[in-house]
């Protein structure tokens, strides 16, 4: 099982302050997909269409429950990737955290 302590200080790179139960709730959302933490399915790519679509479905429509049309939702991914740009792999704890700061959204995910 995943450790939030394997994910936690990525997330602070971004967000001093990131408190450490929501971090622990994507964790849990994630499960399985953080078994091997440098495996695809523990990263996101930017640069993969179909990655990103499920990004928008998956994590902000499914979990987050965000009603904004396609296009808004797609603009918040593109902020997200634009914010860790600097990053050859994204992790997927760090990115859906960021994701769901955008929309205000950490405090659904503790």
């Amino acid at each position: 099982m995943a450790n939030v302590s394997d994910w936690l200080p990525d997330v602070q790179r971004y967000d001093a302050g990131a408190d450490e139960s929501v971090v622990a709730g994507i964790v849990k959302h994630l499960g399985i997909a953080l078994q091997k933490p440098d495996g695809d399915a523990a990263l996101v790519s930017c640069s993969d269409k179909s990655e990103l679509e499920r990004v928008r479905e998956s994590w902000l429509k499914k979990k987050l429950k965000r009603a904004e049309s396609d296009a808004d939702l797609d603009k918040a991914i593109g902020d997200v990737c634009a914010t860790m740009s600097g990053d050859n792999r994204k992790k997927r704890v760090t990115f859906y955290y960021l994701a769901a700061k955008h929309f205000g959204a950490l405090d659904s995910l503790k």
